[in-house]
């Protein structure tokens, strides 16, 4: 199977339909919609953020999903944060205007984030293009599914593979917590929230069932940042031999 192939949520059973594969996008240059009221609304939050950062690097959407395009989200911008890289997403609230009824969120109500470390990155092109076909295959999950990822929610993949580039890493699925670099936002087409996901190891994962905790385990991480390098913080759970020789 490919890449996100087994998206599970909170071990919800998977359903029979699998996303379609991830097209990935050239950066292409926006011109923004000049009513893009919620997209603006991002832009200058991260610009607070990162003053000086007016054009950062943007993966762009080459046919929207409103026109039948296979990805969800309108583009990806990425931001640089020193010794990371900060992506965000534009697609999961309403960028232009406001459609649905529901006064108080714009579209599902949050986009997501997430902090990729630079060091130990070997093709730097190669894991944007990568990051930004991971996120576009989970808000296709979101709006083909009407699943949303909520703070101190887990995404398990089912997969050994690592989500990096190389399919090296350790790092297997994520976890979601509020984004804690960028503020809550009130647009004119409703309330922005910023979830961040953090990469973890299977091993980890497997901690977060009845008895374990998202907000423990990031604790334990001490650190916000996706680094395809790290070793795992928990001991992979030991085999059991009489259930191995039974398989």
């Amino acid at each position: 199977m490919g890449l996100l192939d087994k998206f599970k949520k909170k071990k919800k059973q998977k359903t029979d339909e699998q996303p379609k594969e991830t097209v990935e996008l050239p950066p292409v240059t926006e011109e923004k919609d000049p009513g893009a009221a919620g997209w603006d609304a991002i832009d200058q939050e991260f610009l607070r953020v990162y003053p000086g950062q007016t054009e950062p690097k943007h993966y762009g959407t080459l046919v929207k999903w409103i026109f039948g395009g296979n990805d969800p989200l309108d583009g990806i911008s990425i931001y640089d944060g020193g010794d990371f890289y900060h992506f965000v997403t534009y697609g999961l609230t309403e960028l232009y205007g406001k459609e649905s009824r529901n006064t108080e969120f714009s579209g599902y109500g949050y986009e997501m984030t997430l902090k990729l470390k630079k060091a130990g990155l070997e093709d730097e092109e190669a894991e944007f293009r990568n990051m930004c076909g991971i996120l576009q295959t989970i808000a296709r999950i979101t709006f083909t599914k009407s699943e949303c990822f909520f703070p101190y929610e887990y995404i398990y993949t089912g997969q050994m593979e690592g989500m990096d580039a190389n399919r090296k890493s350790k790092l297997t699925g994520f976890i979601v917590v509020p984004d804690p670099t960028v503020n809550t936002l009130e647009t004119p087409n409703g309330r922005v929230e910023f979830r961040e996901l953090i990469g973890v190891t299977d091993a980890e994962l497997k901690t977060l069932g009845p008895k374990g905790s998202v907000a423990a385990l990031y604790e334990k991480l001490g650190s916000d940042l996706t680094d395809w390098q790290r070793e795992s913080v928990v001991a992979a759970p030991e085999v059991n031999k009489d259930e191995e020789n039974d398989q």
